[in-house]
C-alpha cells in the first residue's frame, strides 16, 4: 500500500520562495519514514525544483495537455513533463473543472496521456454542498471515476492516485469528519475492486483533498481507507506541511 502526501501549491510563490521552500524541505526528509512526499509548484518551476528535489520527493505539475506535441500553444505535454524530471500531474480538480472547462471526457485524456509515458495520475474527484446534501455524493464521484479510469489496462493502475476532494471543503475551513471521508474513500475502494478486482484496488492510493492540516492530519490519515492527502494551504510553509506529513501513522517507521 502506497502512502501519499502531495501539496498543491495552486498560483502561489516566487521563484525565489519556491526554491527556499525545496532547501527547507532537503534537510528534513530523511526523518519522512514509509511516506511518499510530492509537491506541483507552478509550471514555471517544474524543471528547476525536480532539478533541487531530494530523494523522497517528487515534483508533480498541476496539470497537463490531453494532447501530444504540436499545435497546442500554451500547453505542456506529458512527454515533456517527463523530460524535465516531473514525475506526474494533478488532474480533474475541481477547480479546473469549474473555471477552466475540465470536462470528464477532457480529464480522462489527460489520465491517458501521463500513464502512457508511466507518470503518475493524481486523479481528483468530488462532490458539491449541494450534492451531497441532495444524497447525491456517492453517485457523482462514481460518475467521475467510471469517466476517468474505467477502461484502463490493470497494469497501469500503478500510475493513478486518486485524490477525494469534497469540493465544499476546499479553502472553506470545512473538513469532512473522518468518518464521512473514510465513508467516501471506502466506498471509492469499493467501485476499484468492482472494476479491477480487490487484489489491485489494494494498491491504488486515495488521498484526502478537503482542508487537511496539522491540527487533523493524524485522524483522517488512521482511517483504513485513508492513505494520505492532497494538500492545499498547508502545503505553502514548509514547517505547516512537515506536520501534515509527521501526521500520517507511517512517517515514524524506520
Amino acid at each position: 500500500m502506497r502512502n501519499i502526501v502531495a501539496g498543491n501549491w495552486k498560483s502561489n510563490k516566487l521563484m525565489g520562495e519556491a526554491l527556499k521552500w525545496m532547501e527547507d524541505m532537503s534537510s528534513w526528509m530523511p526523518n519522512r519514514g514509509h511516506v511518499e512526499v510530492m509537491v506541483a509548484p507552478p509550471a514555471p518551476y517544474l524543471a528547476q525544483m525536480a532539478s533541487k528535489a531530494p530523494a523522497g520527493l517528487s515534483v508533480i505539475a498541476q496539470n497537463v495537455s490531453p494532447e501530444g506535441p504540436g499545435a497546442h500553444t500554451g500547453e505542456h505535454t506529458a512527454e515533456m513533463l517527463k523530460s524535465c524530471g516531473v514525475s506526474g500531474a494533478i488532474v480533474g480538480h475541481s477547480e479546473r473543472r469549474a473555471r477552466f472547462g475540465d470536462t470528464d471526457r477532457l480529464v480522462a485524456q489527460k489520465v491517458r496521456a501521463l500513464v502512457s509515458e508511466e507518470l503518475q495520475a493524481v486523479f481528483c474527484c468530488g462532490e458539491t454542498l449541494e450534492q451531497r446534501e441532495a444524497g447525491e455524493a456517492q453517485t457523482v464521484v462514481h460518475a467521475q471515476l467510471k469517466a476517468a479510469i474505467l477502461g484502463l489496462d490493470a497494469s497501469v493502475l500503478p500510475f493513478v492516485v486518486v485524490a477525494y476532494e469534497p469540493i465544499w471543503a476546499i479553502g472553506t475551513g470545512k473538513t469532512a469528519s473522518s468518518e464521512e471521508a473514510q465513508a467516501m474513500h471506502g466506498s471509492i475502494r469499493g467501485w476499484l475492486a468492482e472494476t479491477f478486482g480487490a487484489d489491485q484496488a489494494s494498491e491504488v492510493a486515495i488521498l484526502y483533498g478537503g482542508s487537511c492540516k496539522p491540527a487533523n492530519a493524524h485522524e483522517l490519515f488512521s482511517q483504513p481507507d485513508i492513505n494520505g492527502g492532497l494538500i492545499g494551504g498547508a502545503s505553502l510553509g514548509p514547517l505547516d506541511f512537515q506536520g501534515v506529513v509527521d501526521g500520517h501513522p507511517d512517517s515514524q517507521k524506520g
